[in-house]
């Protein structure tokens, strides 16, 4: 197996480029289980861990470009205030070594369904930034998608970072798994409230084959919070939008959960993730 590393981000490119079936390596927290356990055998090994570049983060435009090498330390230290549903997701990954190691570009390009940051990334409307020699373009994060452990990277391509917008009002995330550490969510939920715009977001994990969107569930909270009065929100409502993301996920039975404790569950999250960020409105 070659080992290849690159010190910037145009010779990692061009590293690619030459070698696209080369896999990705930074925080390694997801490759070196596979690797360790013979899952995979890739020809070499695209080490990332000397491009600086790509471990850095700015405010642009209101948004945080959010270099893909960020660890979730760093995350939760440095953008709890304008990140918090990112921070939240970020605080219940793995370990604090895993913390220290894993990074939300590393999530991105595993394209796991359970990954701890796509839920957060889709509520916001993130957009990832995906380069190669032949150039960059941005992809909503709600396209990026294409199965499980699949997404629209080509051989020659790398996510560089996600632009993120600023937070416009409260955000919650919550995940339901068998332990606090080292888990991998039965199901996770995160919902992002715009005050301006008057707008829902929301994004499941792990509970279909892809990271998802609850889009009627975000139409029908829109429409119906008391946003103008910013009373407390109405059991019917709550329960409405439960349900409705719950009918939104494409669960499966498996070792973790079944289909059916999944859906029940996201109601459950989905009606208390409301109801926590929507108490940041009315206090």
């Amino acid at each position: 197996m070659d080992f290849l590393r690159p010190s910037t981000v145009d010779e990692a490119l061009v590293l690619k480029a030459e070698h696209p079936d080369a896999l990705p390596i930074a925080g390694g927290t997801d490759v070196m289980v596979e690797l360790n356990f013979d899952k995979r055998r890739p020809p070499a090994l695209l080490d990332l861990g000397r491009v600086t570049a790509l471990a850095e983060w700015r405010r642009d435009n209101g948004h945080v470009r959010l270099g893909a090498a960020v660890p979730y330390t760093r995350v939760i230290a440095e953008l709890g205030e304008v990140l918090p549903g990112l921070a939240m997701a970020s605080r219940t990954v793995g370990s604090p070594q895993i913390r220290n190691r894993g990074t939300v570009g590393g999530n991105l390009g595993s394209a796991s369904p359970a990954g701890d940051a796509h839920p957060p990334l889709l509520a916001t409307g993130a957009e990832v930034e995906i380069a190669s020699v032949r150039g960059t373009r941005t992809v909503p994060v709600r396209e990026f998608f294409t199965g499980p452990k699949r997404s629209v990277l080509e051989p020659d391509e790398l996510v560089t970072a996600v632009s993120i917008p600023v937070r416009r009002g409260p955000q919650q995330f919550a995940k339901v798994g068998t332990r606090n550490a080292m888990v991998i969510a039965v199901c996770s939920f995160a919902v992002s409230l715009d005050l301006a715009g008057r707008s829902v977001g929301t994004g499941i994990g792990s509970a279909g084959p892809t990271p998802l969107r609850a889009l009627e569930a975000e139409a029908f909270a829109t429409a119906e919070l008391p946003w103008q009065s910013r009373e407390p929100v109405p059991d019917i409502v709550a329960n409405e939008f439960g349900r409705l993301v719950a009918a939104a996920a494409r669960p499966i039975d498996d070792v973790r959960g079944s289909a059916d404790y999944r859906r029940h569950a996201l109601s459950v999250l989905a009606r208390r993730t409301l109801g926590w960020a929507w108490q940041e409105v009315v206090e």
